[in-house]
C-alpha cells in the first residue's frame, strides 16, 4: 500500500479535496509525525505566513521529523509557495479523488463543527465565520467546487507519468469510499506485519 524507501521509511504527501481522508490517522498508524500544512501556513486570525517563512518551516518541519522518526506524514496543497521542497523527498503521493458529491457533504459538516466549536480550526485561533465559510470567494467550501475539475486535471496528468501503475509513487483513492477503506486496511496489515 506504501512505497517507502530502502530504510522502511515513509515520506508520504497527501494531495487532493478537502475533507476526503484523515491524515493524522496515516500517521498514527505508520508512526511518524503529521505535518499538515494549513496550521504552518496560516497564523492566527487568518494571517498569512510569508513565504519564504512558510518555505523554511516546512523545511525544518521535514529534517526534524525525518530525523527523529525516520519519515512524515504531510497534507496539503501548496505546491505554489513550495515548489518541488515535498515532492523531491516524497516516497509516496496520496491523491485523494472522491466525487465532489461524497466529499462536499464531509465538507460542509465539518465546516459546521468548526463554526460551533465542536472540532478544532484548520490552525489555531483560526476561527470560521458563517460569512467567510459560506459566502466568500475565500471559503473552502467556495474552493473546492471550483477548484475540483481542475485539481482533478491536474492531478490526473501527473498521475499517468508518476501513478504507481507505471512505477511511479502516486496512488490515487477514488470512488466512493470502497478505494480508501481498502487501502486503510493494507496500510493496518502492513503495520501489523
Amino acid at each position: 500500500p506504501l512505497r517507502g524507501d530502502a530504510s522502511g521509511h515513509y515520506r508520504v504527501h497527501v494531495i487532493g479535496n478537502s475533507g476526503a481522508l484523515n491524515s493524522a490517522e496515516v500517521a498514527a498508524l505508520l508512526g511518524i509525525p503529521h505535518i499538515p500544512l494549513d496550521t504552518v501556513y496560516w497564523n492566527p486570525n487568518w494571517e498569512k505566513t510569508p513565504s519564504s517563512v512558510f518555505k523554511d518551516r516546512v523545511t525544518a518541519m521535514l529534517q526534524d521529523s525525518e530525523n527523529s522518526h525516520g519519515g512524515w506524514v504531510v497534507d496539503g496543497n501548496y505546491n505554489s509557495y513550495l515548489g518541488d521542497l515535498i515532492a523531491d523527498s516524497t516516497t509516496d503521493v496520496l491523491w485523494l479523488d472522491p466525487p465532489l458529491a461524497l466529499y462536499l457533504p464531509r465538507l460542509c459538516l465539518r465546516t459546521l463543527k468548526r463554526l460551533f466549536g465542536l472540532v478544532p480550526p484548520c490552525s489555531p485561533n483560526c476561527p470560521e465565520r458563517v460569512s467567510e465559510a459560506f459566502f466568500s470567494k475565500d471559503s473552502i467550501i467556495w474552493y473546492s467546487i471550483s477548484h475540483h475539475w481542475s485539481l482533478r486535471k491536474r492531478e490526473s496528468e501527473r498521475y499517468a507519468v508518476d501513478g504507481i501503475h507505471a512505477g511511479g509513487k502516486i496512488r490515487r483513492l477514488g470512488g466512493w469510499g470502497k478505494d480508501r477503506a481498502e487501502w486503510l486496511r493494507a496500510v493496518r496489515a502492513m503495520v501489523d506485519g
